[in-house]
């Protein structure tokens, strides 16, 4: 098999956080809780809802407050599944997909965020029929920075090479535990400086990603 390319998803592929600051506010305000600003909701993605939830309870004092905690949760994922009409692919990711897609490259997600709005929002942006296997934040019973997601993403393939690329901290963790190459966008959700951060290779365009795969890939 050509050498696979497994993607994540929220910061990489598509910038997702203005349809969560919005479905968590509506959420948030229900409760009566003060809203979050965008860059806040922005900086609380990419360990999956129940850890989002967790910090914006973090935010407004209230982390000990177990039920409404569990409510937060359960009305958010309600609204997550359909949240997409905000969301935008980055920059070059259609022709990058295309490419890869061109290359033979067999593609996958691997994601903290739940299959089901995975899927919804991978659909809603016409390009869930690309990726041949999706692996979701509730798919395994352990979430990334875990290595597991990822190793499952890989075993499904039945990949014997492949590159991650990624956008966070909790990406290149993953990849490093699951001594995966990693590319690293550098556009995305990440707040480490990037000198700081594990990766083999690291990006801004995506039209810079096939000659990064095929390297990576020699």
């Amino acid at each position: 098999m050509t050498g696979a390319v497994i993607f994540d998803l929220d910061g990489t592929l598509i910038d997702s956080a203005p349809d969560i600051h919005a479905a968590a506010n509506r959420v948030m305000m229900h409760h009566g809780i003060a809203p979050f600003t965008l860059e806040e909701a922005r900086s609380f993605v990419g360990h999956g809802a129940l850890i989002f939830i967790e910090r914006c309870l973090v935010a407004r004092g209230r982390e000990a407050e177990t039920d409404l905690r569990d409510q937060l949760l359960t009305d958010f994922l309600a609204l997550y599944e359909s949240a997409v009409h905000l969301t935008k692919l980055y920059p070059g990711v259609a022709t990058c997909l295309d490419t890869l897609t061109k290359d033979a490259r067999p593609l996958a997600i691997c994601t903290n965020k739940p299959e089901g709005p995975t899927c919804a929002v991978l659909t809603h942006l016409g390009i869930q029929q690309q990726f041949g296997v999706i692996i979701g934040g509730d798919t395994t019973p352990r979430r990334k920075p875990d290595p597991l997601p990822l190793l499952e993403t890989i075993a499904r393939m039945k990949a014997t090479q492949v590159v991650f690329v990624g956008d966070s901290e909790v990406d290149a963790e993953t990849a490093r535990r699951a001594d995966v190459p990693f590319a690293l966008y550098t556009e995305g959700y990440r707040k480490t400086p990037l000198d700081q951060l594990h990766h083999d290779a690291a990006f801004d365009d995506f039209a810079e990603l096939p000659d990064i795969v095929r390297r990576l890939l020699l």
